[in-house]
């Protein structure tokens, strides 16, 4: 495979032909009301990506570019090596619709300091759905000859034709902190909280999975698209979750985040969900938390914006496994050109995955949280040629071990104030592990 050498300066990795041609056709495909799932059934085992919600979305495999990134300029540097790699693309979009033409699947670290860094992923394939349209997008090589045709229907089912195997018999272990030891963390964090060093931490534990055989992720993704169809399904270079946090959608000049700070768990009695959920929009603990979230994301998306709505209260988003306060904020964007990137390099992290303030509430997690993060609770999502995408941060998530097929860690994390308890605390994370845990089997 050739290397562009001006693609690979600046810090950039990126091995990807010389010129690659892009083609989008439409598909004819299911509505996605027939069948939610169907999107996932296009994947093979090995390389695929996700981002998948209600039905809708993109699904895609094979690796034509990559693009890597280290440091605080994770974000920056990917983009501009983006901007670089289209011009080298000629690009024959038959359906221009948000997803199609050239895109690249993304997933960036938590913390830049931590050298777990970005990646940007060109696939040779992307299968994609929007309500009644649906298309296939194929990115090759170019050459002087005509090129290979579009693939059938019939050709694109084949590549998922491998049945999908379960992971077997699950056994859990802790990761870097044992349960008793993440309970002295939080009650060190409300400590400094009390004294007036910040007013929000969140802090996050790790579960270690061990399963009997190798983790095929379209198991998991299909479980979790089946139980969590609200939430945006992701598989992105071993990242693989389903997150009901969306860090934000750009599209044709609106931008649009989804916050959600305070957390009850569901009980499965609906009575009893109904007053919990009545219980959680008035709690001072969890309306303090939320509102932290919501500042930070507002603050951060106002520069780029014309004219913004934010809710004055959230509503109560209801999921299988828990319930959370939510707030869509929206915003006009006043800059052309401006992509999804940019913007969600500018909103992470929010106070809803780190703390208020922010850089305090970095490194006090820094010091005393004992984990590696790497892409955990960073952003994760799609870039299109026209800086459009959608970018959810990687919750409910695990990460896949590069090393050994049979290892996962799964991921949880609470935002900490100063009415925080440690042991309920450690039960929220216990529910936010439920989704993976599930998925497992």
């Amino acid at each position: 495979m050739n290397i562009d050498s001006s693609l690979a300066s600046a810090e950039h990795l990126i091995a990807a032909p010389a010129r690659l041609v892009v083609r989008t056709t439409p598909l004819d495909l299911p509505s996605a009301d027939a069948d939610p799932a169907a999107l996932l059934d296009f994947l093979p085992a090995d390389s695929s990506l996700s981002w998948v919600r209600r039905g809708d979305g993109l699904v895609a495999w094979g690796e034509v570019a990559r693009i890597e990134t280290t440091g605080d300029a994770q974000f920056s540097r990917a983009e501009s090596a983006w901007g670089h790699l289209l011009q080298t693309m000629t690009v024959h979009d038959d359906v221009r619709a948000p997803g199609t033409g050239p895109v690249a699947f993304g997933s960036f670290s938590f913390d830049p300091s931590s050298g777990a860094g970005g990646v940007l992923v060109v696939p040779a394939v992307v299968v994609g759905r929007r309500g009644s349209t649906a298309w296939v997008t194929t990115v090759t090589p170019d050459t002087a000859e005509t090129g290979p045709a579009q693939p059938t229907l019939a050709e694109l089912l084949s590549v998922g034709a491998e049945p999908v195997r379960g992971p077997g018999r699950v056994t859990y272990s802790a990761g870097s902190r044992t349960a008793e030891e993440w309970l002295d963390i939080v009650t060190q964090a409300v400590a400094r909280i009390r004294s007036g060093a910040l007013d929000k931490v969140v802090l996050a534990r790790e579960v270690v999975a061990r399963t009997a055989a190798p983790v095929d992720p379209r198991w998991l993704l299909q479980r979790l698209a089946g139980s969590y169809p609200g939430c945006w399904t992701f598989s992105v270079d071993g990242m693989v979750g389903a997150t009901p946090e969306l860090l934000v959608r750009s599209e044709k000049g609106l931008a649009i985040s989804r916050v959600l700070a305070g957390t009850v768990r569901r009980t499965g009695d609906d009575d009893a969900d109904l007053v919990h959920a009545a219980h959680l929009a008035r709690s001072s603990k969890d309306l303090e938390e939320h509102e932290y979230a919501v500042s930070s994301v507002a603050r951060e998306l106002e520069p780029f914006c014309t004219s913004m709505n934010v809710p004055e209260a959230p509503f109560v988003l209801h999921l299988p496994n828990v319930m959370h306060l939510a707030t869509d904020v929206t915003g006009v964007l006043d800059r052309p050109g401006v992509s999804s990137l940019t913007l969600a390099a500018a909103l992470h992290p929010s106070a809803a995955v780190c703390g208020t303030p922010t850089l305090v509430a970095r490194d006090l997690i820094r010091e005393i949280e004992g984990l590696e993060r790497a892409r955990y609770a960073g952003p994760v999502g799609w870039l299109g040629a026209d800086g459009d995408g959608e970018w959810g941060i990687a919750l409910r998530s695990a990460e896949l071990s590069p090393e050994d097929p049979c290892e996962l860690r799964l991921f949880a994390g609470c935002g900490i104030v100063a009415a925080s308890d440690p042991e309920a605390e450690l039960a929220e994370t216990e529910a936010k592990l439920e989704p993976m845990r599930s998925a497992l089997g």
